[in-house]
């Protein structure tokens, strides 16, 4: 399955993703975008070798897919659930081209994201959780019509400054409106 919108594809993560994938995520100690993606948590360069190890965590898997603008990989979409039971799903993106950020790519792939997401599970609510320091993450949401659901106060301890957890959501009813109106 795969989705495109306006130049932008989402998609499952093939066998021949994996170099170029490991070159965006793994292959740097310190990769630019590790600035905005939960900073406060370590982050370590792997070998391709080592990657490739946990490829099965991400090739042809439901809740990793990449995104794609003109044939290239430049980022990732994902899902997991805080509690499956429940259905409580949290979901991801993660742009790892600077040159790609800024420019509507992440909110045109979270937009199929959710939309794929609604489609294929008997979902409530899609949520997602980021920091305060990530405000271009917090516009998408917003953009999107998601509802901030809770600020946990100074909890992101990051080169010295405390900074707030940020949780948002969106109850399935509130995306088909918001879709309605777009």
């Amino acid at each position: 399955m795969t989705y495109t919108r306006d130049g932008v594809t989402i998609r499952p993560i093939k066998e021949e993703d994996l170099h170029h994938m490991w070159e965006l995520t793994f292959k740097e100690e310190n990769p630019e975008w590790k600035k905005w993606d939960a900073p406060y948590y370590p982050h370590k360069a792997i070998t391709y070798e080592a990657f490739l190890e946990r490829k099965d965590n991400v090739v042809a898997t439901d809740d990793y897919w990449g995104i794609e603008v003109d044939g290239e990989l430049i980022g990732m979409v994902s899902y997991y659930w805080e509690h499956k039971p429940s259905l409580w799903l949290e979901m991801g993106i993660l742009i790892y081209e600077p040159k790609y950020w800024s420019g509507g790519y992440g909110t045109k792939a979270l937009t199929m994201w959710i939309d794929h997401l609604f489609n294929e599970m008997p979902l409530v609510r899609v949520g997602l959780t980021t920091w305060s320091g990530n405000e271009r993450m917090i516009r998408v949401a917003e953009k999107l019509g998601m509802t901030m659901e809770a600020r946990i106060r100074k909890v992101r301890y990051w080169n010295g400054v405390y900074y707030d957890s940020i949780r948002m959501g969106m109850l399935r009813e509130e995306w088909e409106a918001h879709k309605a109106k777009n």
